[in-house]
């Protein structure tokens, strides 16, 4: 099992930075990917960014490339989304998703079995 904790979300201007972190515990060692999603009220929950725990390797969603950053810190089980010029069109619940074992990269939600409870990103205009 893995557990997977969100922080860092808040209500902020258009414009500023904000940094999602997440902690992971328990069976860390056996992460594949760890990713962050967002779900914006009545809408589905979307992919963000992925990385690889062991490679550090990254994807975005093509809509979010230069403007989010995924990073992870290993020594301290935890990864970071970095969302810079945000936009009020990034509202959403931010949630954290880990995968044990893989091959490839995965983009779905129903691809990640381990889940954090979500962390709120408001962004007024």
């Amino acid at each position: 099992q893995v557990q997977l904790v969100e922080s860092g979300g808040g209500l902020v201007q258009a414009g500023v930075s904000l940094r999602l972190s997440c902690v992971a515990s328990g069976r860390t060692f056996s992460v594949y990917d760890a990713a962050w999603f967002r779900q914006a009220p009545g809408k589905e929950r979307d992919f963000v960014a992925a990385i690889n725990w062991s490679s550090g390797n990254t994807l975005y969603a093509d809509s979010l490339k230069g403007r989010f950053t995924i990073s992870r810190d290993n020594a301290k089980n935890t990864v970071y989304l970095q969302m810079n010029s945000l936009k009020p069109e990034d509202t959403a619940v931010y949630y954290c998703a880990a995968k044990t074992g893989g091959s490839r990269w995965y983009t779905l939600s129903t691809d990640y079995v381990y889940w954090g409870r979500g962390t709120q990103v408001t962004v007024s205009s």
